[in-house]
């Protein structure tokens, strides 16, 4: 009894110790970095506020550019809601929640707390690490098995890239795991061919329908398991015919090996199951009942969920901004551009448990950190494929490790499906890898227990150490995420404004093409870096250069927007997709080898 009770005391000891490291690790730097395009949108739209009041066309200054990051106490969830669904193209759940968290924290110098709007995706993220145990535990029965997930869990470097983000991830994440849960549940009862309780049944709905108002992706987490309840419905009707005399019967020893391969899924009442010989002497025991069946209201809860998908399909297909908001997914693809997927992909699969310095501007740290992820990759390699290996011949961790490795496996070949047949990279964005990361955290977790558990006899302490090195090595990169030197940010308009101050000595004035409220995002982060620094001098203007089919109409609102404005000025073209004007050519190209900005590609021009 109080080993027991001890034993609970501790267990639930070294969860909180896994919450706290993530709570740290996720608050740790978090206004560091600068927020980029998406960021903005879930700034602006949770605030209730519109890109569209944002003049085009002409030369604002940044107050104006940053009207809608400031909080209006009239905006309510409604326009939200409004917002959100004429000009964006995803489902406003996470965004009402944000609505409301983000008026707990003050202003920072009018505008809306960067800290207060990421402190909500990392409070969900650290509430990921007991979810992931609880999950590990449901499915495996095993405390160690859940610890080590939960570990994983607090230190992947991923899941701190998601959780530092001002974006609705780490709350798809949280539903991701709700509903293998519901599948860990569903399954056992397809085991054991009993029914599905009601509560299940309209638990799994509610999730998968927070989950699809959060992300439309989540429904890529529902197609694999849907992938996974008919692989376990075909195994049970080969099952089930077998038993009727099916054509398994037609071979003595396939028969003989097949039932020892699908003996998961008999029931002790079925039929697989040898009856002992009834005496002559004695009447025939009465036939056991029939097991019920669970098939029925999982059919129900597709039903629910499909209901709950389909009501957003309308509001899906009028808002005509998807198509221009994701053209970056939908660029055609030559050259490189056919193997480039496959990099994407592995890398996102790498980091989810280990990544070093590798975007480190010191070219000697980038090459180091690449050969030691190598090296530690050969070692770690044979580790994970040995641990599932062993938990897949375990008659109690067979099933459940079949199941997360279909519902990986059949994700990835989703990504791939999307990507070359449909014409949609899924594997540029890394974060779209929310969808099945709760699936691979669990399987780590059950493979890297096998190194540590005492039936691995001499190799017992090594094993022990061999775990230990991997939480270490994700300890670092999640220290290498914080640094920016892992999973640095597409746009740096901090390093951007820096170049700016360093050469320009005159009024500037920065132009760019927008189509959509993507590129306002861009200027904004500029005029942010202006106003929380204080900066007065070069005094800067912005240029929205509104462009749809004709490019030639953002180089007339250039060109006459340069005839307005007095001399001297310098121009700075970022991000500028269309033809220079007459007006932009009598100026003086700059002439000296400036760096490189992440998301700003630019030209300066000084027009005297």
């Amino acid at each position: 009894m109080k080993f027991s009770l001890y034993s609970r005391t501790f267990h639930f000891l070294l969860l909180l110790m896994w919450l706290f490291i993530a709570i740290g690790l996720r608050l740790t730097n978090l206004t560091a970095k600068p927020p980029w395009t998406d960021e903005f949108s879930t700034l602006v739209f949770s605030l209730g506020n519109s890109f569209l009041p944002v003049p085009l066309d002409r030369a604002i200054a940044p107050d104006i550019l940053l009207q809608p990051l400031q909080p209006q106490a009239s905006a309510t969830i409604n326009d939200v809601w409004t917002h959100l669904s004429t000009e964006s193209n995803h489902p406003p759940l996470y965004f009402m929640l944000a609505h409301w968290w983000m008026r707990l924290f003050p202003t920072e110098g009018g505008l809306v707390s960067l800290w207060g709007a990421r402190s909500l995706a990392a409070v969900f993220g650290a509430l990921s690490i007991p979810a992931i145990y609880a999950l590990s535990w449901l499915t495996f029965r095993s405390r160690l098995i859940a610890h080590i997930a939960a570990a994983i869990m607090a230190v992947s470097p991923y899941g701190i890239f998601l959780a530092q983000e001002a974006r609705h991830y780490t709350l798809a994440i949280l539903w991701v795991i709700a509903s293998l849960a519901c599948l860990v549940i569903t399954t056992r009862h397809i085991q054991n061919r009993t029914q599905l309780p009601i509560s299940i049944v309209l638990s799994w709905v509610v999730i998968n329908a927070l989950g699809i108002a959060t992300h439309y992706f989540f429904s890529l987490t529902l197609c694999t398991e849907a992938f996974v309840l008919i692989f376990l419905a075909r195994l049970q009707w080969r099952e089930g015919g077998r038993g009727k005399g099916g054509k398994g019967d037609k071979e003595d020893k396939g028969d003989k090996e097949d039932k020892g391969e699908f003996a998961f899924l008999s029931s002790p009442a079925s039929p697989a199951s040898p009856a002992p010989p009834a005496s002559p002497a004695s009447p025939a025991p009465p036939s056991p009942p029939l097991p019920r069946s669970p098939w029925w209201r999982i059919y129900a809860v597709a039903a629910g969920t499909f209901v709950a998908g389909v009501v957003w399909l309308p509001v899906f297909l009028q808002n005509s901004y998807g198509d221009k908001l994701t053209d970056w997914i939908q660029a055609p693809r030559v050259g490189f551009a056919w193997i480039s997927p496959l990099f994407q992909a592995f890398a996102a699969w790498v980091t989810m448990q280990f990544l070093l310095p590798v975007e480190s501007p010191q070219l000697w740290i980038v090459l180091v950190s690449g050969l030691v992820m190598l090296i530690y990759f050969i070692w770690l390699l044979p580790i994970l494929f040995r641990g599932l290996k062993i938990q897949l011949k375990q008659p109690e961790t067979h099933l459940m490790t079949q199941v997360f490795v279909a519902v990986v496996v059949s994700a990835i070949a989703l990504f791939f499906i999307f990507t070359y047949f449909l014409g949609i990279d899924l594997t540029r964005g890394a974060r779209y890898n929310f969808v099945y990361f709760p699936a691979v955290i669990v399987l780590l977790g059950a493979s890297f227990a096998v190194s540590w558990h005492p039936q691995v006899g001499k190799a017992r302490s090594s094993g022990k150490k061999a775990v230990a090195i991997i939480w270490l090595m994700g300890f670092f990169s999640a220290v290498t995420v914080l640094s920016n030197l892992g999973y640095q940010k597409y746009y740096r308009p901090d390093l951007f404004v820096q170049l700016i101050q360093k050469t320009s000595q005159v009024p500037v004035l920065i132009a760019t093409t927008q189509r959509t409220h993507v590129h306002i995002g861009e200027m904004m982060g500029v005029a942010r870096e202006f106003k929380i620094q204080n900066l007065t001098s070069p005094t800067p203007l912005f240029l929205l250069a509104h462009q749809d089919q004709n490019p030639n109409t953002s180089s007339d609102a250039l060109e006459k927007t340069l005839k307005e404005l007095p001399r001297p000025l310098d121009l700075w073209l970022v991000n500028f997709y269309a033809p220079q004007p007459e007006e932009v050519k009598k100026c003086a190209a700059d002439t000296q080898s400036l760096p490189a900005v992440n998301g700003y590609e630019y030209k300066l021009y000084h027009c005297r």
